[in-house]
C-alpha cells in the first residue's frame, strides 16, 4: 500500500495526538549509529564537523527509511556587546593519540576563569570529564557569565538544515531546562558534586535555577518566533538523576512556562527524558501543555508500561517509545524486533498519538537488520 503521508507529516501528526496514515517509526539513532556509518573516527563528526552530526543523521534516516527527527539545532544566538565583553573562550588540545583527543576549553570572565575538559574517543561520542563549577561559592559569579541574555538570533543554518531535511524529517529546535540532570553536567563530580553543593548552599540553587530558567525561556521565545515543526525539550535523566520533589522544585516551572508559550504560538512540543519517567507523564499531561513525551523506558532502565500509560493518559498526551535498546535492538534478532514492535503498537497505537521509538538511543553496534526490521514492523502492523 502506498504511503499517504511524508515522514515529516506522519511524525508531526502523531506528536499532535492525532491519527496519521500509520504509526511513525523512529528508532532513536541520535548520534552513535550515524557517526559509525560515516566510517570516520567519531571525533571527525563531533570535534571537526566533518561531516556535521545533522548531515550524518539525515543520511542514516534516509538509509533506514525511518520517520526522521532533526534535533541538531541551527539557531545561533546573539548577545549585547556588554555581555559578550565579559566572556572570552579558547580551546587547547591536552592530548592526542590514535585512541582519543582530550581538549580543555577556557572561559575567561571578569570574575575568574572556568575550564571544561572533554574527551573525544575514536569510536564513542564525546564525554565531558572536567566540569566548569569546581566550587559553587567561588565559581558562581563567573559561571553566570556563560548565560547572557540573548538579544537576537541567526537562523541561516536552521534554514539550511530544514531545507535539506525537507519531508524526510521533522525539524526541531531544542531547548534545555534546569534540574539535577542539568546540574550533573556543570558540577565537577557530576551528580555527587551537584548534590553536595546543594546541601552546602541551598539558597544559591534557587538563583542557579532562575539563571537557567530565564535563559531557556528567552531562547525558547526566539525559537518559537522562528516556528520550527516541533519545539524539543531535552532533559536526559530528568527524574533518574533527581528526586520527585527536586523535579517539582527545579524543573516543572520551566516546562510549564515553555509549553504554555509554545501552545500560544501554535508549535507542538516534545520532551525527552530517558530513565524513570512514569510520574513525569502524569505531571506533564495534567499540569503542563506538553504534547508528546519519549522514550518511556521499560524496567529496569525505566518504569513505564506502554499499555498502562496509554490507557491512563493517552487522551491527554501523545506517547513515544519504548523498544528495549539492548535486549531487543542490540542483542535480539530481526524477528524479535518485529514482535516487540508489534506488541508496542498494539499496546499504544490505537487511535493515533503514538510514535514507535526505542527506549533511548540505539547502541553503536546495533545490527542494521534490526533497524530495518523496526521500520518494517511499523509499516506492517501500524496502519490505520
Amino acid at each position: 500500500m502506498k504511503e499517504k503521508m511524508s515522514h515529516r507529516e506522519r511524525f508531526l501528526t502523531a506528536v499532535k495526538n492525532q491519527k496519521p496514515d500509520r504509526v511513525p517509526a523512529c528508532p532513536c539513532l541520535s548520534n552513535m549509529v550515524p557517526a559509525k556509518r560515516t566510517g570516520k573516527p567519531f571525533w571527525d563528526v563531533y570535534l571537526h564537523n566533518n561531516p556535521t552530526l545533522w548531515k550524518a543523521y539525515l543520511e542514516a534516516a534516509r538509509y533506514f527509511d525511518l520517520d526522521g527527527r532533526m534535533i541538531y539545532g541551527g539557531m545561533a544566538f546573539k548577545y549585547a556587546a556588554s555581555d559578550s565583553a565579559k566572556l572570552s573562550t579558547s580551546t587547547e588540545t591536552l592530548e592526542s593519540n590514535p585512541e582519543k583527543i582530550v581538549t580543555r576549553t577556557h572561559f575567561k570572565t571578569p570574575f575568574g576563569e572556568l575550564t571544561e575538559d572533554t574527551i573525544y574517543q575514536v569510536d564513542n561520542p564525546p564525554t565531558v570529564i572536567g566540569k566548569p563549577i569546581k566550587d559553587l561559592k567561588r565559581d558562581f559569579a563567573a559561571f553566570k557569565c556563560l548565560y547572557p541574555d540573548p538579544v537576537a538570533y541567526d537562523v541561516s543554518l536552521a534554514n539550511v538544515i530544514r531545507k535539506e531535511a525537507g519531508e524526510d524529517a521533522v525539524f526541531c529546535l531544542t531547548v534545555s531546562y534546569p534540574g539535577f540532570h542539568y546540574f550533573t553536567d556543570v558540577f565537577e563530580g557530576g551528580l555527587e558534586g551537584a548534590t553536595y553543593a546543594f546541601m552546602d548552599y541551598p539558597e544559591m540553587f534557587e538563583e542557579l535555577r532562575l539563571l537557567i530558567h530565564n535563559n531557556s525561556v528567552k531562547k525558547a521565545a526566539m525559537m518559537l518566533e522562528y516556528k520550527p515543526d516541533i519545539l524539543y525539550l531535552g532533559g536526559s535523566g530528568t527524574l533518574t538523576l533527581s528526586t520527585p520533589d527536586w523535579v517539582r522544585q527545579f524543573t516543572l516551572p520551566t516546562i510549564k512556562e515553555i509549553t504554555r508559550m509554545a501552545k500560544q504560538a501554535g508549535v507542538p512540543t516534545m520532551l525527552h527524558s530517558c530513565g524513570k519517567s512514569r510520574i513525569l507523564v502524569d505531571w506533564f499531561a495534567n499540569e503542563t501543555d506538553l504534547n508528546c513525551i519519549n522514550p518511556l523506558e521499560l524496567a529496569p532502565m525505566g518504569d513505564c508500561d506502554l499499555k498502562e500509560v496509554k490507557q491512563a493518559l493517552g487522551k491527554k498526551i501523545a506517547l513515544s517509545g519504548n523498544i528495549h535498546t539492548t535486549d531487543v535492538m542490540l542483542n535480539g534478532t530481526p524477528q524479535r524486533v518485529k514482535e516487540a514492535c508489534r506488541k508496542a503498537i498494539e499496546d499504544a497505537g490505537k487511535d493515533g498519538g503514538f510514535i514507535l521509538m526505542t527506549g533511548d538511543q540505539c547502541g553503536r553496534e546495533t545490527p542494521e537488520a534490526n533497524l530495518f526490521a523496526f521500520v518494517e514492523a511499523a509499516k506492517e502492523f501500524g496502519r490505520y
